[in-house]
């Protein structure tokens, strides 16, 4: 069992437990072989800004063997995991989460989903080759399935072209990484009386979608639209859709972007692979014209590097779309 390097558990955040209420919606689950499942991930753009998915289509093989080769990789010494380079910004990172002080019981590896002949160029392990053409198949499905999540968003939102936002994840130059966390087992949980350790802190993806992944260890929670936080039961056959920052400003706030925070567990080891859809750095966001119906555009029009930017100069849980609200007229 691999832990990581332990600090003082004073250096990390943690929240007391608070009592489920019987009162929680479910999580909205969406079949995407039925005809019907348009309609229902709008209802869940809008009602949650997150779903879960089932008859997605991604083989079953490339997600256990991404997993496997993930779990070798993270199982390494950390001297050779480090060798993967720091996470400037891709690379290997420890507990240390971005440039602005953000920590979490957390190990991860974040990289390009463009094809760079240099992915990986620094893997280290017995086979790399192996996990090179793990991650390549998996991402490919992985972007396959949600940019036909999108299209079935602009076909709900009964706006042309259908590919309006899926043909940003599809340009050569779509500015989309994929990420692997590995959350070790934190015995300190056991003494925290009735707390727990944030494992990666509350805060919301700011590119357009988000399709995550996980083993079957729990951890992961949403923030609900009265800012309550429930469990997501962890399902490892099917994917959890995110709407990003991107997204929500797209649909003038009619998608709202999901909080979401991960804690540390006790017991066993949690990993999470998630593929962030990005658009190119010099896209324009705004409000598609389509769906403003006359109101006014709540939002500034920006590009995706400049958004992309005030992100990374951001801590975690800060209102980053805050900066490009208009002020409503008084």
């Amino acid at each position: 069992m691999v832990m990581l390097a332990k600090p003082a558990i004073e250096q990390f955040s943690y929240i007391r437990n608070s009592r489920p209420t019987a009162l929680f919606p479910q999580i909205p689950v969406v079949d995407l072989s039925k005809p019907d499942s348009k309609h229902q991930i709008i209802k869940a753009c809008e009602e949650f800004g997150f779903f879960r998915v089932i008859n997605h289509g991604v083989p079953m093989d490339f997600m256990s063997r991404l997993e496997s080769e993930a779990t070798k990789f993270f199982s390494l010494p950390l001297c050779e995991k480090e060798k993967t380079g720091q996470p400037k910004p891709y690379g290997y990172g420890n507990k240390r989460i971005g440039p602005n002080g953000d920590v979490g019981w957390v190990e991860y590896l974040l990289l390009t989903t463009n094809h760079d002949p240099n992915l990986l160029r620094f893997l280290s392990g017995e086979n790399p080759e192996s996990f090179r053409f793990a991650l390549n198949n998996y991402m490919s499905a992985v972007k396959k399935m949600a940019c036909e999540i999108l299209e079935m968003i602009a076909d709900g939102l009964k706006i042309q072209p259908r590919n309006v936002f899926s043909k940003l994840l599809m340009d050569e130059q779509s500015d989309s990484v994929f990420r692997l966390n590995h959350y070790p087992p934190c015995p300190d949980v056991q003494s925290l009386n009735g707390s727990n350790v944030i494992g990666f802190g509350e805060h919301t993806d700011p590119q357009i979608i988000s399709v995550l992944r996980s083993n079957n260890t729990s951890g992961l929670q949403i923030s609900l639209r009265d800012g309550s936080w429930i469990s997501v039961p962890p399902d490892q056959y099917s994917f959890f859709i995110n709407v990003g920052d991107s997204l929500q400003v797209m649909t003038n706030g009619r998608f709202k972007s999901v909080k979401h925070r991960v804690m540390a567990n006790g017991v066993k080891s949690r990993l999470s692979m998630i593929y962030f859809g990005g658009p190119p750095l010099s896209e324009k966001i705004a409000p598609l014209p389509s769906l403003m119906g006359g109101e006014q555009s709540l939002y500034k029009e920006f590009t995706w590097f400049e958004y992309k930017k005030s992100v990374y100069n951001s801590k975690l849980a800060d209102n980053r779309l805050m900066h490009f609200e208009r002020i409503a007229a008084s």
